[in-house]
């Protein structure tokens, strides 16, 4: 088999990609080692800038995204029992955020692929890439038990943290960087309302805490929680007694609560890999950059990488240029670091850091304080939260 682009993964890095390049008349194939039934249980963030949802909308996939989204014009920051406003229109012109789960934006853009005809091979097993660094690459994966090889001109790795791209490349190619926060965020996943018509980002005492949405009648919440706790720990009784503690007393009172029907604890963790091209081979999403989830930047990183890749991609085919794919990493990492910077701040300034001094607390109420008193701070913090142009 055959295909122009070779994509590694079938997340909505992946998927993304390959309707952009098919816009394009790009043929690609994407080999997926997990099944499609997997990859849409994968509950994951949902916080879209309007840059993602604008790729959407370029692919045809975001009708059922403004049907169901929750455009947000804003959210709150809680600390010292007290909420603040961030009018993300008023202080960026205009612009927002619309709440729409990740998983239904990938079945969206899987099912699109697939009323088009788009090659997705599922449950591959064995997946390698090789010669990315020379002139004809290929990708071998068993399906079926059958060993199969698809040569392309270009492999693009979507595949995340843990997948086989980045994992091809030589050690002594890749330069990596990663901060390990001391801490995970306890989250569930609940048919009750929300608590509040948007996001609460709440940094107490006794911890961090973040209300959110995927419905107006489907919930998720976290808490901070120490890394060496288990989820079997905590029981749903306990989840809501701790977030009540976190909260300002009119959302504690307004606090709907009911049974999860998801939960686990997930880790924090600040990491990139430079560069983002080997050769034939690019990585994109999470397969080269991982961001602490508080700042929601995580999908829209993946979705910046993708349009920088396809552009760059398209320019090859149909200019016949080079400048695009030998710009992509460079322009995409500028991108990375600053979306590195805020969620790492954002994070640093939010959450309790067990080895924090006095000084080190009273820094951090500071910065808060000044936050919510500085019409210019504030502006900022909106800027980077809906997202940097592209």
């Amino acid at each position: 088999m055959r295909t122009q682009v070779a994509i590694i993964g079938s997340g909505p890095a992946g998927l993304l990609l390959g309707q952009l390049l098919q816009l394009a008349g790009i043929d690609t194939v994407i080999i997926e080692r997990k099944s499609r039934d997997y990859v849409l249980a994968r509950i994951r963030a949902g916080v879209l800038e309007q840059g993602t949802v604008a790729l959407l909308d370029k692919v045809g996939a975001s009708a059922r995204l403004h049907a169901e989204g929750l455009v947000h014009d804003g959210f709150e920051l809680l600390f010292g029992g007290r909420r603040h406003r961030v009018a993300l229109d008023r202080l960026t012109g205009g612009q927002h955020v619309t709440v729409y789960g990740q998983t239904e934006m990938t079945r969206d853009l899987m099912d699109l692929r697939a009323s088009q005809g788009g090659k997705t091979v599922f449950e591959a097993d064995d997946v390698a890439l090789h010669d990315f660094d020379g002139g004809k690459p290929y990708v071998t994966y068993a399906e079926g038990g059958v060993t199969r090889r698809l040569d392309c001109d270009f492999i693009a790795g979507c595949d995340g943290y843990h997948g086989v791209s980045r994992a091809s490349v030589p050690e002594r190619a890749l330069r990596l960087f990663e901060r390990v926060y001391p801490f995970g965020w306890l989250g569930i996943l609940a048919d009750v309302p929300p608590v509040s018509d948007e996001l609460i980002y709440a940094g107490e005492e006794r911890g961090f805490a973040l209300c959110s949405m995927r419905s107006m009648t489907r919930s998720r919440y976290y808490v901070q929680c120490g890394l060496d706790e288990k989820v079997e720990d905590w029981s749903d009784e306990r989840f809501w007694d701790e977030l009540r503690r976190r909260l300002d007393p009119a959302s504690a009172e307004a606090l709907v609560t009911g049974p999860s029907i998801e939960k686990s604890i997930a880790p924090l963790r600040s990491f990139v890999a430079e560069p983002m091209r080997f050769g034939r081979l690019f990585l994109a999403g999470d397969a080269a950059h991982i961001v602490p989830p508080t700042g929601a930047k995580g999908l829209n990183l993946a979705a910046g990488d993708v349009h920088y890749l396809s552009e760059a991609l398209i320019e090859h085919y149909v200019e016949r240029s080079q400048a695009g794919i030998d710009a992509y990493s460079g322009k995409a990492l500028a991108r990375v670091w600053k979306a590195e910077r805020f969620s790492w701040w954002l994070t640093s300034l939010m959450h309790h850091f067990p080895d924090k001094s006095g000084f080190e607390q009273r820094m951090q109420r500071a910065e808060l304080d000044y936050l919510v008193s500085s019409e210019h701070a504030m502006a900022a913090l909106a800027e980077n939260y809906v997202g940097l142009a592209y």
